[in-house]
């Protein structure tokens, strides 16, 4: 796999990535630091890859990929919105395995987020219903969890269509699963969004409803993914697109320690009484430097694209958290499917 720029670097930490430990990544330009790299003061870009943009693999489609997460012996899952389950390797980041994911009809899935358990098995969103199934490794379809109904697309509940699940992700310890919805409820104020909590008493217990919180994303963006941090933090990458200027992706640090449980509060419209998750700005990636990337289509800044997925892959030396992004390209002709290494410091509080 040929890399544009130094992206294969931050693979030399993810069969490390269950204690968080990663070599740092090689700086783009011999003899200069890291700040050349800078999208903001927390973050900065080590490299991309367009190196899977319309390729296939074993007859599949490299594309369409909405999610990424890292198994427990450092190997990169990839979920494509076609349910399609690809295996990444990590020191190449070529596949090396794919299966194709049904619902319990045989059905496929709108597949969007995506959390690799302690076992072995896939938690895997899809945002039709929306719901949350468990996937065994070779793709056998192990069970459901429950959905609560406001969550539900209406007529069903309160949400709109292509606007539910879109991130998941496991807290530390494991015994606690988070769903993003992309878009907000009907009834809700636009732009405050809900996630959902599951929990379960025992590390391999099954998952219950539990705690809901809200979520405030920027006018005009959705929550595309949401991704613990070792603190228990999220990341949450917000997304938006304009037609003749492109895509606008900000990543944010959230903290829900303060928020209110909103599980049983009909509305959401920033009334008193009701704390959303607090957040602040990590990097608007438009302030990223391009590293010669190109578009296929208008954009502020040409190495944006539809930016979906995220996952932590490691730790710098100097203890910045490694991340590994992915852009979802529709499978579209003016759309890439590219890969971004990134490192971002945490601040030690999160903005009101």
């Amino acid at each position: 796999m040929r890399m544009r720029s130094v992206l294969a670097t931050v693979t030399a930490g993810l069969a490390a990535v269950t204690c968080v430990t990663a070599a740092a990544p090689a700086n783009a330009h011999s003899g200069k630091g890291p700040g050349v790299h800078a999208c903001s003061p927390a973050v900065s870009i080590a490299g991309y890859s367009d190196a899977l943009d319309k390729t296939t693999y074993d007859g599949t489609f490299v594309g369409n990929l909405s999610a990424l997460a890292v198994d427990r012996g450092g190997r990169i899952a990839a979920l494509s919105d076609r349910s399609s389950l690809f295996t990444l390797d990590r020191e190449t980041l070529k596949p090396t395995s794919v299966v194709n994911l049904v619902d319990e009809k045989g059905a496929a899935l709108d597949s969007e987020g995506l959390a690799v358990d302690r076992d072995g098995t896939r938690l895997v969103t899809s945002e039709t219903e929306p719901s949350v199934r468990r996937y065994e490794p070779d793709g056998t379809l192990v069970g459901s969890l429950p959905v609560p109904d406001a969550l539900k697309v209406a007529p069903a509940g309160r949400a709109t269509s292509n606007l539910t699940f879109e991130g998941l992700t496991l807290l530390p310890g494991g015994r606690t699963l988070l769903a993003a919805m992309e878009g907000s409820l009907s009834g809700d104020t636009a732009g405050i969004v809900r996630f959902q909590t599951w929990d379960r008493a025992t590390r391999q217990g099954d998952f219950r409803l539990s705690a809901q919180y809200g979520y405030r994303a920027d006018t005009g963006l959705g929550v595309s993914e949401a991704q613990a941090t070792p603190d228990g933090r999220l990341l949450v990458l917000e997304r938006g697109f304009t037609a003749g200027v492109g895509n606008t992706v900000r990543l944010y640090l959230a903290d829900l320690r303060h928020a209110t449980d909103t599980r049983r509060v009909d509305t959401l419209t920033g009334q008193d009484g009701v704390r959303l998750a607090r957040k602040t700005l990590l990097a608007d990636l438009v302030n990223c430097p391009s590293l010669g990337a190109q578009a296929k289509q208008p954009q502020p800044n040409p190495l944006l694209d539809n930016i979906e997925g995220l996952t932590i892959t490691g730790r710098t030396p100097d203890g910045r958290l490694q991340l590994l992004l992915v852009s979802d390209d529709n499978q579209n002709a003016v759309q890439t499917t590219r890969l971004y290494s990134l490192s971002a410091r945490l601040p030690h509080t999160v903005n009101g």
